[in-house]
């Protein structure tokens, strides 16, 4: 079996064209694509573990108070047509000119262009409809009324605020680390949905869900062992769509023969020349036609494909700890721990820019692993003793 015999598909559509034979030009990227899958299935284990806290006395009901019978505001009536106008901006200039959007996603998304009608009609139609929507609930005097908020139905603004949070922080540590790169080109940079730093989107969701657990009443500890496991198999997900595109995140050039203990796989899982891959890297592939049509001129180790089975193995080993672990903030650990230990290992063989320090070659990602890893050990002996002498701050 070749190197370059395993199946790719830059887009969602290329998988289609190859399976039923039709070309359907979806906006649709496959990195995208199991990135979305990332975020729901974390999702649903997230909420799983703040109902599992709950049902175990951990975490408790908050009581918030809502205005029922209040006419809508003018601040209400703004947001809700600022609301619709972005949404009819993009999305009437998507329809519109629909071939370019399906072809390139990002740069409709992230661009400032759009279709101004299209937005002033999304915008005055969702106005309207809010209103209409309040006239309906009037009363002659608004009365207050205290309703319970369970952990778990914060999960969707939990998720979105984590997915504008993790995009902003991974493309900020990805140009500081490719500085030369956003210097030349700091448009493309800043819009392309490749080049994505994981740690920075750890590190920036991290620091803005601390913020709103405070918001929401959840203390910030057990939100973060809450999603330490859906943290991890996430990632793993997420690597995946890395692997079936080729945007770039593979391992160093692989020279070696592959082991015999590993003689049973493909050869394709020991190396790999990324055929096809969405960010058109190296020599072109004879015969073929179209956009994606390179592969690299010689094998590499496919590290995405690695650390996708690294974290799904690990996800199964934190999931299955999760409820003997008692003292808040020592699962968060752990996974801190295993993260660290599992990015440090990879990327001995992971193309990766490299910060020269003295005579030393290192890595963003290796320093902030190693930065892990410490806090890490350190946060599983702090945590586990602050909770026996019942000093624990979780606040």
């Amino acid at each position: 079996m070749g190197f370059y015999s395993f199946i790719m598909y830059p887009t969602i559509s290329d998988f289609i064209a190859d399976i039923f034979g039709v070309y359907l030009p979806l906006p649709i990227q496959t990195f995208g694509f199991f990135v979305a899958i990332g975020f729901l299935v974390a999702a649903a284990l997230l909420s799983a573990e703040l109902k599992r806290k709950e049902t175990e006395g951990i975490l408790t009901v908050n009581y918030k108070n809502i205005v029922i019978g209040k006419p809508a505001g003018l601040s209400e009536l703004v947001l809700s047509f600022v609301t619709g106008f972005i949404i009819g901006y993009k999305l009437v200039f998507a329809v519109t000119d629909y071939s370019f959007f399906a072809e390139n996603p990002q740069a409709v998304i992230l661009s400032g262009e759009g279709s101004f009608p299209g937005g002033l009609i999304f915008g005055a139609v969702m106005a309207y409809m809010r209103y209409k929507e309040k006239e309906k609930q009037k009363k002659p005097s608004p009365i207050i009324e205290k309703i319970a908020v369970h952990p778990y139905e914060n999960v969707g603004n939990i998720v979105i605020i984590s997915a504008v949070a993790g995009l902003l922080g991974a493309k900020i540590f990805h140009n500081l680390e490719n500085i030369n790169e956003f210097m030349a080109d700091p448009v493309d940079a800043l819009l392309s949905f490749s080049g994505l730093t994981m740690y920075g989107g750890l590190i920036c969701t991290s620091i803005v869900l601390y913020y709103y657990s405070k918001k929401i009443n959840i203390p910030f500890i057990h939100l973060a062992d809450s999603a330490a496991a859906p943290l991890m198999v996430s990632y793993g997900i997420g690597r995946i769509g890395c692997h079936m595109s080729g945007d770039g995140d593979w391992g160093i050039v692989n020279t070696l023969n592959k082991p015999d203990l590993l003689s049973f796989l493909p050869d394709w899982f020991w190396k790999y020349n990324y055929p096809h891959n969405v960010i058109n890297e190296g020599i072109p592939i004879p015969g073929c036609e179209g956009r994606h049509c390179y592969m690299l001129p010689e094998a590499v180790f496919p590290t995405p494909l690695y650390e996708s089975i690294a974290c799904t193995i690990l996800f199964i080993f934190l999931w299955k700890i999760r409820k003997k672990i008692t003292a808040p903030g020592v699962f968060f650990s752990i996974y801190i721990l295993l993260n660290g230990i599992e990015r440090l290992l990879i990327e001995q063989i992971r193309v990766n820019t490299k910060y020269i320090i003295g005579n030393f070659a290192i890595t963003q990602a290796e320093i902030i692993a190693t930065v892990f890893i410490i806090a890490g050990i350190v946060g599983i002996y702090y945590f586990k003793n602050k909770s026996k002498v019942g000093k624990i701050n979780i606040e």
